[in-house]
């Protein structure tokens, strides 16, 4: 799964940050493909190996940077508690969201949540920040605007996978730029804080012998196992790339996930590409064209 646009403190590109980013979305680009993998297994059960095995993953990283004493610091600070649940909550229904919708034939709607993302976050600058928009910036949401309009009359229903997982990341990254902790230590804070109520569902499985973990076969049981390398790796190699590239750069870069996942649904899940969806992705396209020229040409003034 791809995330928003960081500020970076670089004026230049660099090959590390590039390779950093480029494997962050390569990895989300394919995350469907393992969490397909994992399609037995009930989605609040894979959520919360996702949690528990995160842990390890992260504090190890903070560790080998030297930087874990800042998040027990944080543990003792009662703000920054609440600040980091309340963006734990707000992820934990966004991996929930999305894992379902991998898991249950709704990958197309995945990628669509994905696409409109930056659109969204720059709406929330203009509503909530008071942010100036320019008149491309508004032209392209509300020609994704419209083209959700498209898939709700054509589908009948509003495509609540695509905006749910649009309107968790974006308040999840709106509310994680006033968090006054790294974004490597945030996210440690934030699994640490889910954990127990992960590992308390596992066991309640567990004790109840519906667990797969240790109780299924041993595919699923690495499988889920090697949820928190899939989980952290990635949020961590593009939280190192975010700051050694410009904004314009990861910006771009940003649309690889959502491509992948789209041609992963189509080529490889087979999911139905039907006349609705024909209309309305080249118009998110095309939306995120007029936005991309309209944030280069404001990065080179």
């Amino acid at each position: 799964m791809s995330s928003p646009t960081s500020p970076t403190d670089q004026n230049r590109d660099t090959l590390p940050g590039f390779l950093y980013a480029f494997g962050a979305y390569l990895l989300w680009g394919f995350l469907p493909l393992y969490m397909k993998a994992l399609a037995a297994v009930p989605t609040l059960e894979v959520l919360a190996h996702r949690v528990i095995w995160s842990v390890p993953v992260a504090l190890a990283v903070l560790a080998f940077r030297g930087r874990a004493g800042e998040v027990w610091g944080a543990l003792r600070n009662p703000r920054l508690l609440g600040m980091a649940a309340l963006t734990a909550a707000l992820i934990s229904v966004n991996w929930s969201i999305y894992v379902w919708s991998i898991q249950s034939g709704h990958a197309l709607e995945a990628a669509l949540g994905y696409y409109i993302n930056p659109l969204v976050s720059v709406l929330i600058g203009a509503v909530v920040l008071r942010e100036r928009l320019s008149p491309a910036q508004w032209a392209a949401i509300a020609l994704a605007a419209l083209a959700v309009a498209v898939l709700t009359y054509e589908g009948g229903k509003l495509p609540v996978v695509a905006l749910g997982l649009t309107a968790t990341w974006a308040a999840y990254a709106f509310l994680k730029k006033q968090l006054p902790l790294g974004p490597n230590q945030g996210f440690t804070l934030e699994v640490m804080i889910l954990s127990p109520f992960a590992l308390a569902y596992a066991g309640w499985l567990a004790s109840r012998g519906e667990a797969h973990f240790l109780m299924g076969d041993s595919h699923t049981t690495l499988l889920l196992l090697g949820c928190g390398v899939v989980t952290a790796v990635p949020l961590m190699l593009y939280a190192n790339g975010a700051k050694l590239l410009r904004l314009s750069t990861i910006a771009m870069m940003q649309y690889l996930s959502p491509t992948l996942i789209f041609l992963t649904a189509v080529f490889v899940f087979g999911e139905e590409f039907g006349r609705a969806r024909a209309i309305a992705f080249p118009m998110i396209w095309a939306a995120l064209a007029i936005y991309s020229l309209a944030m280069l040409r404001g990065a080179r003034r």
